[in-house]
């Protein structure tokens, strides 16, 4: 595994990202120990002369004061706190065994050698020692303590002997078979797929000792492969019957004095509007037509935080969940079923209890009035997608002048939203039909329509004026604790690379500013739509963007281009969004703020939780993708290069969009080398070059389900 050295300078790009900036300030102040700095000494250091990078270099000195990097000696004068050569992150195993420490301490990734990881595992957070540098590119260093363990089970396959068992991971990221005594198997069975848990690991022992927590079955089976999925990602696959004796004793009847203090919603036409499998509906819209011709659209989401309180056993759950998470063919719910299917879910002719952003709006869909509070709604009428979307193209069907009024107004907030900067990034889905038992029939693939637009645009507005309510305005607010729904700017070096790529297609984007960014990237967008290149070009365009997080640091959402922005529309399956609805009310009356550091804590948990459930769902997208094909052995596919690595180069099929590898140890025509620079592998005889967003023809080797992984090998013309 290459990895390329970070420069250690930036030269004439017009602006860096928070986690960037955060790194070469604390690089800045460690190359020079015992100096102080200012934000705009720094912001010279760093060749920064705008005036929005120049406040986010303030913010991130005060960021760093509270992660005890840096200490304010005095007023607006900062100075390093000297660790020595020590620092903390988080291991990045590789397939090899080796790892690369991920670190907000420094701006590289320091590598360790297996002798020196000390028993340290991905995804750990641990503190390292920095030797001196030797031949290699990064610095290099030792782990001497493992402060935070990332995990402790794994799921794999067992195999016994007579004398000992192992239970080999299946994750890639776990390097050591794990060995089971005779004693600690639970009468599971050579072949199984099981869950064990380390419970020792002597100094100087090859591999770690384990004990067998749980037989999942033999591999093959649908719910046994998916259950492996969510154990390997630390994903719960059922609830604890202490959790659901706590749901069931949840009255589903609303009492008078629920409702006394709530608005009245019950006789406003209220509609909603989902996917056909959905069971969770957690947001609905009301509307009428004011006297003065305005609008009255009322954004009510399920009032989970009237039935999950503060300090409960079910509060406690969802929090460690974080999330609901989607595979293939099921969700595993935040909140158990009792909850999110029946009692929180706003199902049609049933008065529900809902927490609600309430906003008057003219015809040109300008925002004219708000409220934010409880309300009590009833809904009229279930929409799924593909029905809302036949009203929206027949202007017929139940409720279609009030459908046809909000999609109305829908476009008109995308269109505002778009001439502010928002980039449009609507990906297509890949999804499968599958049988009775989970096996895949078929692939298709899900696009959002107006429809679904429609919802969208609602839910943002709300989001973005719930965040507004807090984070900007009243200056009784302004400084109160609140989670918000984080976007940083992207790395300038990043959308350069990314700039350079398009180019060899006749593509360009523009980098003066972010209003030229994100309409010269929605333009791309939109030209390379039914394209060959089109995925290709998405994915490296999502990935020359930061990743959105929760955060009480609120620096704006770029990809909205909002100031402000929280996730409020949500509760069933999200926590952040409870989180909010708590601390919206408490606001709402008064109350004081919250602290800080405990929400901010939370949101770390939350994001990790959220980038968790999204690996195992791409997980289960794979695990289907190759099942798909193992019948297809031998078959020949049209096909664009996705990705070029020094050990091959992933192809994607046109038709369905399966990716696979295809080894440079297969291709015999040459001996071929990868040029990173120019997403390239070439050969070094005859000159033959692969590069990224070629078209191919490849035929399938291998589907091995067990890696979740297919090998290609080229069809030469």
């Amino acid at each position: 595994m290459t990895r390329k050295k970070k420069k250690s300078k930036r030269k004439n790009l017009p602006s860096y990202n928070k986690k960037t900036l955060k790194k070469f300030i604390v690089d800045l102040f460690r190359r020079n120990a015992g100096k102080l700095y200012n934000y705009k000494q720094i912001a010279k250091r760093l060749d920064i002369k705008d005036h929005d990078t120049k406040k986010l270099v303030n913010s991130v000195l005060y960021c760093l004061v509270d992660e005890e990097k840096l200490e304010e000696v005095y007023t607006g004068k900062f100075k390093f706190i000297a660790k020595g050569s020590f620092v903390t992150g988080i291991v990045d195993m590789t397939k090899r065994g080796t790892a690369y420490i991920i670190s907000d301490d420094i701006e590289e990734d320091i590598f360790v050698s297996q002798s020196n990881l000390n028993h340290a595992l991905h995804g750990d957070e641990v503190k390292i020692f920095i030797s001196a540098r030797k031949k290699r590119r990064q610095p290099e260093g030792e782990v001497v303590e493992i402060i935070k363990q990332s995990k402790t089970t794994f799921v794999g396959v067992l195999e016994i002997s007579k004398h000992f068992a192992f239970l080999i991971p299946e994750g890639r990221n776990m390097p050591h078979d794990l060995f089971i005594p005779l004693n600690k198997l639970k009468g599971a069975k050579s072949g199984v797929k099981a869950i064990a848990e380390i419970t020792d690991w002597p100094k100087g022992a090859k591999n770690p000792i384990a004990e067998i927590i749980e037989i999942l079955g033999m591999p093959g089976n649908n719910d046994v492969e998916m259950h492996s999925i969510l154990a390997e990602f630390d994903l719960p696959f059922k609830y604890p019957e202490k959790i659901i004796a706590e749901a069931e004793k949840i009255a589903n009847e609303i009492k008078p004095a629920d409702i006394k203090n709530r608005r009245d919603f019950r006789g406003i036409t209220t509609i909603t509007i989902d996917p056909e499998d959905a069971k969770d509906f957690d947001d609905a819209l009301s509307i009428r037509q004011l006297p003065n011709k305005n609008y009255e659209i009322g954004v009510h989401i399920a009032d989970v935080s009237h039935y999950v309180k503060q300090g409960t056993l079910l509060d406690e759950e969802a929090y460690n969940r974080a999330t609901s998470v989607y595979l293939v063919d099921r969700v595993v719910p935040m909140l158990p079923e009792r909850l999110s299917n029946l009692i929180c879910s706003l199902r049609p002719n049933e008065e529900k209890l809902t927490f609600s952003a309430v906003f008057e709006m003219d015809d040109n869909a300008n925002v004219v009035n708000k409220w934010f509070g409880r309300t009590i709604i009833k809904s009229d009428r279930r929409f799924t997608y593909d029905e809302a979307q036949q009203i929206i193209e027949t202007d017929e069907g139940d409720f279609a002048n009030e459908v046809l009024k909000m999609n109305e107004l829908a476009q008109k907030l995308r269109e505002q939203r778009y001439k502010k900067g928002s980039i449009s990034f609507d990906k297509i889905e890949v999804k499968f039909h599958v049988d009775e038992n989970g096996k895949p029939l078929d692939i298709y693939f899900k696009k959002s329509k107006e429809a679904n637009k429609l919802i969208e645009e609602f839910m943002l507005l709300a989001n973005k004026k719930v965040a507004e309510e807090i984070g900007k305005g009243k200056p009784k607010n302004a400084a109160k604790t609140f989670v918000y729904r984080v976007h940083d700017e992207p790395d300038l070096e990043k959308l350069n690379t990314f700039s350079n790529f398009i180019k060899r297609y006749g593509y360009s984007i523009s980098l003066k500013n972010k209003k030229e960014i994100a309409g010269s990237m929605n333009n791309l967008l939109e030209t390379v739509q039914g394209k060959s290149e089109q995925n290709v070009i998405e994915n490296l365009a999502i990935r020359s963007m930061a990743k959105a997080e929760y955060s009480v640091d609120n620096i704006g959402h770029y990809g909205l281009a909002f100031d402000h922005y929280s996730h409020f529309t949500s509760p069933i399956r999200r926590y952040p969004d409870l989180m909010v609805h708590r601390l919206l009310e408490s606001y709402l009356k008064g109350g004081q703020s919250a602290n800080k550091a405990e929400y901010e804590k939370s949101c770390k948990h939350s994001s990790k939780m959220e980038r968790t459930a999204a690996m195992a769902e791409r997980s289960s997208i794979k695990y289907k993708q190759v099942e798909f094909m193992q019948d297809k052995l031998g078959q020949i596919f049209d096909g664009v290069i996705s990705g070029v690595t020094e050990w091959g180069m992933y192809v994607e099929i046109v038709e369905n969009k399966i990716e696979g590898m295809v080894s440079l140890r297969e291709m015999e025509d040459d001996f071929y080398v990868f040029n990173e620079k120019e997403y390239s592998i070439i050969g070094q005889s005859h000159g033959n070059k692969y590069t990224i967003g070629d078209k191919v023809k490849i035929q399938i080797s291998k589907a091995n389900l067990k890696r979740k992984q297919l090998d290609y090998i080229l069809v030469y013309d």
